[in-house]
């Protein structure tokens, strides 16, 4: 993998794209959304574990469901978007470790009471990543993104997971962004205020 993409892949990817909060009202087919999950999918993770586990919430109903959860400035554009992504974390990942992982016994690195904590950070950590790689993919995919950490983690955990292993990580509303609505890009640190070569 020596090859470098060309600009307009990187525009698309990182440099044009942002964050959006308003939407036209063009709809994501399932083939769309099953494309973003196979791009996804290929992001490297710790031991393969793939922890991130995806709610693509469409209805009408599924998203009504979803609105009493939401923080107030959140409600508007999350009913707006075509879907809005519940991006949730596999407690119990591990679990799937001797498929995912088969060259050792990975899944004793993680299992157990007296490894929870190791494991919840594991799962954060690296589902965490996949949905930075999840984005990447669905900008790819021609989508813009809106992702979200505004809204109560546990009422989505009750409504949407409720007895399952699986907690919400965060939202991201998926869609065709509305350009005319964009605020001004928020500017960026440079190299030397973030980054020190040692």
């Amino acid at each position: 993998m020596t090859e470098i993409v060309n600009d307009k892949a990187l525009d698309v990817l990182f440099r044009q794209a942002r964050t959006h909060i308003a939407w036209q009202h063009k709809p994501i087919s399932d083939v769309t959304l099953e494309a973003l999950w196979d791009l996804t999918k290929m992001g490297p993770t710790s031991a393969n574990c793939s922890p991130m586990r995806v709610v693509f919430v469409r209805s009408p109903e599924a998203k009504q469901k979803l609105k009493p959860f939401l923080m107030p400035g959140n409600a508007e554009q999350t009913m707006d978007a075509p879907v809005c992504a519940i991006l949730a974390n596999d407690m119990e990942f591990y679990e799937h470790l001797p498929r995912l992982f088969p060259h050792t016994d990975a899944r004793a690195w993680f299992a157990g009471e007296d490894k929870k904590a190791h494991a919840e950070a594991t799962a954060f950590r690296n589902g965490s990543l996949q949905g930075a790689y999840f984005m990447m993919a669905a900008r790819a995919l021609g989508l813009d993104c809106g992702p979200m950490s505004g809204f109560d983690n546990a009422g989505v955990d009750e409504a949407f997971f409720a007895g399952t292993t699986l907690r919400s990580n965060f939202l991201c509303n998926l869609g065709y962004g509305d350009p005319e609505k964009l605020y001004p890009r928020g500017p960026r640190m440079d190299f030397d205020e973030a980054c020190k070569i040692l």
